[in-house]
């Protein structure tokens, strides 16, 4: 799949983090005293967001465009940006800071300094050149970015002939019209509609949504809402992408994660929605990998294990003993069927892992007319079942890569399948798996579903 460059535009700040255990009172004050063992650093903001798109999303072609000061931690951001291209601009002030000082996991204190970070002496045809190509990201975090006015006609001129996410700052410019997506949180989306004079109820985040759309006009907005998932509303209305289960994390630079993973999903082609549900999900294991320290502290690269924040579930599994299963496939219209085949699959073990057939991987089994239902909707659907555990998506065309990783005990097909000649049962089989095969319900298939409504058609 072609992936176009994704380049992200925003103000750039210096993350640390101070680690170290905290068991006694300062005698001077009522404060507890940090014995500090670890200091990681790391780019933040805009920073944070390529480093996230080039290591986590490999996007082969990721370039920074932000006002960098000419101080020695604008110098250890530039060393920390090896492998993106960096186009910088001119910087008022020393570098931003944000040090976190935590102990045991739990942050104690923040501490912000430098700045202003406003952009200087700013060559509006360079900044141009500099977001021709792909897709643009806006990481607003507030410094003054995205009020430059050359800038701001740079964006624009994007938006009117290409893609924008923007994701905002409460003190930062308002999203330019024609973004393809913007993506406040619930409070960022609250402070905007109070500015416009938008009278919505607190617990009408789907108007919220749908009136930022109109009022911004923007293609569609997504307003996330913590682990309750994200309002999503387009052209076609609004509705709530929910989000999957989640692992108790550090939530530092989530909406970051959420912002970046909807770029790279439009950079691939795939629709605003989908960028949506992918782009939660995304967020989702951010968080349970321990969010923006988990990922200083693992070097900036990402957790190694494709299950999206579910590994630890699984292993808790396996060491208590129980049986882990496994099933895979397309599930396009889920229907009755599918519900009796994976609640009997639930019931061969403790917890229960689906293996989904990605959009790319339908269409290829199954023709350009599929899938009926995009790989978004599938994936929620299938998780809003209380029988499924863990739905994890493939771009292959057959499991084993996936299978790999999980390791079920029991691996469960559909009776239209015979255990001797499926390809992936002697991987099974390897690491002391069984395979299972169900019987299907009669007369409930994809297949015989879209020819009836051909049929009535």
């Amino acid at each position: 799949m072609a992936v176009e460059p994704v380049v992200i535009i925003g103000d750039v700040i210096l993350d640390r983090d101070l680690t170290g255990r905290s068991v006694r009172l300062c005698p001077d004050a009522p404060v507890p005293v940090v014995d500090t063992d670890t200091t990681l650093t790391s780019p933040g903001g805009a920073g944070l967001a390529a480093l996230m798109c080039a290591r986590i999303d490999r996007v082969p072609e990721v370039r920074l465009v932000a006002p960098l000061a000419d101080d020695v931690h604008g110098e250890q951001i530039r060393a920390d940006l090896t492998d993106i291209d960096v186009v910088a601009l001119g910087h008022s002030g020393g570098t931003r800071t944000k040090t976190r000082i935590r102990s045991e996991g739990q942050t104690l204190l923040r501490v912000d300094d430098g700045g202003p970070g406003l952009p200087v002496d700013v060559d509006r045809q360079a900044v141009a050149d500099a977001l021709a190509v792909g897709v643009v990201l806006v990481s607003d975090y507030g410094a003054g970015t995205t009020h430059d006015e050359g800038i701001r006609t740079a964006i624009a001129d994007k938006a009117e002939h290409g893609t924008v996410v923007w994701d905002p700052h409460p003190r930062g410019g308002a999203p330019v019209p024609g973004c393809a997506l913007v993506t406040p949180n619930l409070a960022e989306a609250q402070a905007a509609a109070r500015e416009f004079g938008l009278e919505v109820l607190p617990d009408r985040p789907d108007e919220l949504a749908a009136g930022l759309r109109r009022a911004w006009r923007a293609h569609a907005v997504s307003v996330t809402v913590g682990p309750e998932g994200a309002w999503f509303a387009d052209e076609g209305g609004c509705r709530l992408i929910p989000s999957r289960h989640q692992e108790a994390g550090d939530p530092c630079g989530a909406g970051d994660r959420y912002s970046v993973a909807a770029a790279t999903a439009l950079s691939r082609g795939e629709s605003a929605a989908t960028a949506a549900g992918r782009a939660g999900a995304a967020a989702s294991t951010w968080v349970a990998d321990g969010g923006a320290a988990g990922f200083r502290g693992r070097g900036n690269q990402p957790s190694p294990s494709p299950l999206d924040g579910f590994a630890h579930r699984i292993e808790q599994t396996r060491r208590s003993g129980g049986v882990i299963v496994a099933t895979g496939g397309c599930f396009d219209i889920l229907h009755a069927g599918h519900a009796h085949y994976l609640r009997a699959a639930r019931e061969l073990g403790d917890l229960l892992v689906v293996l989904l057939n990605s959009d790319d991987s339908v269409r290829r089994l199954k023709g350009p007319a599929r899938p009926v239902m995009p790989e978004v909707d599938r994936r929620h659907l299938l998780e809003a079942l209380a029988c499924v555990d863990a739905v994890v998506v493939f771009d292959e065309d057959d499991p084993r890569a996936a299978l790999e990783v999980v390791r079920p005990d029991v691996w469960v097909k559909g009776g239209d399948y015979r255990a001797d000649t499926l390809p992936e049962a002697p991987l099974v089989h390897s690491w002391g798996g069984r395979v299972e095969i169900l019987p299907l319900t009669p007369g409930r298939s994809t297949t015989s579903i879209l020819r009836r409504t051909r049929d009535v058609g």
